[in-house]
């Protein structure tokens, strides 16, 4: 490898980072001298160097080694799409662009960042869908043990929720991912919302 890669990458990310050379070196507990002659091409840095590094960058070591991280848009509009597959199961719309995201990660530019928003996404909305169904039948059920019989009239409503609910929320997941594609395409952040960081 090329030590004028190398620097590129190192200087890149810790900019990127919001770092100086010498919250780098305090970071990482290698001398400023090191931190500069890596970053100007100077010295090609030994493995512990570079896991230091990488470490003190918050990033995987093969980060800083693979200098060619590439940008793909047609892939991240791919793995953001490859989430419609919660129509067939809503398991689904997690698993396929974990599949994707691990398969490339830290391989393309925005992956982590899009991945890591997909994925929170869709856990949360499987939360959410999962735990609306299961609040309907604990309702209907209470409804149930507290008289003891239910109207076909309550039951009925208790149908048309979970129709409505369902509906709601298939229609809300489809919207964010063709919305969040387009964004994709224009180069700009995604945006999902509500979402928790699990990963």
């Amino acid at each position: 490898m090329k030590n004028k890669f190398l620097s590129k990458r190192v200087k890149e990310l810790r900019r990127r980072k919001g770092l100086s050379q010498e919250e780098l070196t305090e970071n990482s507990g290698l001398s400023l001298r090191t931190i500069q002659r890596i970053e100007n091409g100077e010295t090609e840095p030994t493995g512990d160097t570079l896991k230091r590094i990488s470490k003190a960058l918050n990033v995987n070591p093969e980060e800083l080694t693979d200098w060619a991280i590439i940008e793909d848009r047609g892939y991240l509009k791919a793995m953001n799409l490859s989430s419609l597959t919660f129509i067939l199961f809503p398991l689904l719309g997690i698993l396929v662009p974990s599949i994707m995201w691990i398969a490339k990660k830290d391989k393309l530019k925005d992956i982590n960042k899009v991945g890591k928003n997909i994925i929170n996404f869709q856990i949360t909305w499987n939360i959410i869908l999962f735990a609306g169904l299961i609040l309907n039948v604990v309702v209907l059920t209470n409804k149930i043990n507290s008289t003891g019989n239910i109207t076909a009239d309550y039951f009925i409503s208790s149908q048309k929720f979970n129709i409505i609910f369902l509906l709601t929320m298939y229609i809300l997941n489809v919207v964010f991912i063709i919305f969040n594609t387009y964004r994709i395409q224009k180069i700009q952040n995604v945006f999902y919302q509500p979402k928790i960081n699990f990963v």
